[in-house]
């Protein structure tokens, strides 16, 4: 069932002139997309690409400047419905710090119940609900600022799941965290995809984290440059190296000893995966 949808999206953050060119100063042109609830979906994209400004407008902190969002058949441009929306979609930003309010992690948790008008003994509920969720249960009564940043994070993810939403977009959840911070977050996130149902958009440059999606789209100068399954899209690696973008390191691999006359069918986008093909191929 579809959950997002976007059709012809343009957006500008200096509306200008209104006898401008269709195309001047947008920073997204002529996108369109669409995903499922129940989906894990990766935007991908360079630094500047336009994909953060996609994820902005999925729970209306952005507003089209032409064209349509709709999220669960709901139009983001109807001021009515936004609180609506807001709880059907919750954003997790790239700094965990920007979104931790409080001085102690349940208390930060059950922050966004609160606003909502949430009876006392459900958010106590469902703010140990959501620390369980993502493995902070043992750490509620600690001080956020003494978490890992990896901690940090899977803290901001409670919050917003503590407001129970259908989907959950996280804007370069992993950008400023170490390795270990950046597996315990995807871990977190898949598990919340695979046993909840929580529908998640994650934006992002890492090609290793969108591997593991169900559906990839690449967003480059502010338009759909292509979309489809990871091992669809990371086939395409002319298609994205002349874009200015990264493939897997597994299927970079492959495709250089390709180039170089190995016979490699197929291309690989896991490390297991790679070492298995080369196996096979140099036997």
């Amino acid at each position: 069932m579809e959950f997002i949808k976007i059709e012809n999206l343009f957006f500008r953050y200096d509306e200008g002139e209104e006898d401008q060119p269709k195309n001047e100063n947008y920073v997204i042109r002529d996108l369109s997309l669409s995903i499922n609830k129940g989906d894990f979906v990766a935007i991908v994209g360079h630094n500047g690409s336009g994909k953060s400004t996609v994820a902005k407008h999925l729970n209306a902190m952005l507003i089209p400047s032409m064209g349509k969002v709709y999220i669960d058949g709901m139009d983001t441009a109807d001021e009515a419905l936004s609180y609506d929306i807001r709880r059907k979609v919750g954003l997790v930003l790239q700094n965990p710090d920007n979104q931790l309010v409080a001085g102690i992690v349940e208390e930060d948790v059950a922050f966004g119940p609160e606003n909502l008008g949430i009876a006392p003994d459900e958010i106590r509920e469902r703010v140990d609900e959501a620390l369980k969720a993502v493995d902070m249960y043992e750490h509620r009564l600690k001080a956020p600022h003494k978490l890992s940043g990896g901690q940090k994070q899977r803290v901001a993810i409670a919050g917003i799941i503590a407001m129970k939403p259908d989907c959950i977009v996280l804007d370069e959840p992993t950008a400023m965290l170490d390795p270990k911070g950046r597996q315990e977050v995807l871990d977190t996130i898949h598990k919340l995809n695979r046993e909840n149902g929580i529908t998640v958009v994650m934006i992002t440059h890492y090609m290793e984290e969108a591997v593991t999606a169900d559906k990839v789209y690449v967003v480059d100068d502010g338009r759909l440059l292509t979309s489809g399954t990871p091992y669809e899209v990371f086939s395409q690696v002319e298609l994205l190296k002349k874009h200015r973008l990264d493939v897997p390191q597994a299927t970079e691999l492959c495709y250089k000893l390709r180039a170089c006359g190995v016979k490699i069918d197929r291309l690989p986008l896991f490390e297991n995966e790679c070492c298995a093909l080369l196996r096979e191929v140099l036997a």
